[in-house]
Order: C-alpha cells, then structure tokens, then sequence
C-alpha cells in the first residue's frame, strides 16, 4: 500500500525516513503556519524592530510546529528567503547555507568588501 499524506501522522512526518509523501512537499499540510505567510517575509523596507517582532511572534509558531525539522531541511537545501523552522536566512547564512542574492548580513559585508575595493583603487 503506497503512504499519502492523508495517512500519514505529524510524527511520521518529522521522521527523518524519506517517504513519497514528503518528497512531495506534502509535510505543508501539517505546518502551523499554514495561511499566515506576513509572519514569515520581510515587507519592503521593513524596519529592524518590526522585523525582530514579526521573528518573534514566527518563532512563537515555529517551536510548536510538528514538521519543523523538513521544513528547516526544505529551506536549507532549497535556498530559500525568509524565515523557516526558526532560522532566518541570516542564521541559515552563518551555519554554511546560502540563499541566491546577498541580503541582511552577506549584504552588508559585500557592500564592505566593494567599498574597500573603492578606496583602493582611489
């Protein structure tokens, strides 16, 4: 008998076992932050103290979600913006994962680096 998402409970999801329902994606089903995505993206220009809020209230959602562990695991291994399982791209950055544009603390050490690069050539 093949395993669907529909039989499978949020432990077995946070299993680290592949299964066809997970390589599907299908652990979003069981996500607690199913429908509420303004938690989890920066608005533009979003100001450091609304975005240490908004993380806040993000984490808050996080540490009760059951399917944590392949959603920390999909944002790792697909690169991705914004805040996932507890860690934002800055986090995901400093523990060896990168994201495809800089941004946040890679944004700023680059702009370093190319001021840098600026005044010596001055």
């Amino acid at each position: 008998m093949q395993t669907t998402a529909d039989t499978l409970t949020p432990a077995e999801f946070a299993d680290p076992t592949p299964t066809t329902a997970r390589d599907q994606g299908s652990w979003r089903d069981f996500a607690v932050c199913k429908g509420q995505l303004q938690l989890f993206f920066a608005k533009n220009a979003e100001r450091p103290q609304a975005r240490a809020r908004r993380e806040a209230k993000a984490k808050a959602l996080c540490d009760s979600c059951p399917v944590a562990e392949p959603c920390r695991s999909y944002a790792r291994d697909n690169r991705e913006y914004g805040y996932w399982a507890g860690e934002s791209e800055e986090v995901r950055h400093l523990l060896g994962y990168t994201v495809t544009a800089p941004i946040g603390l890679r944004s700023r050490a680059v702009r370093v680096q190319l001021e840098e690069l600026d005044a010596q050539s001055a």
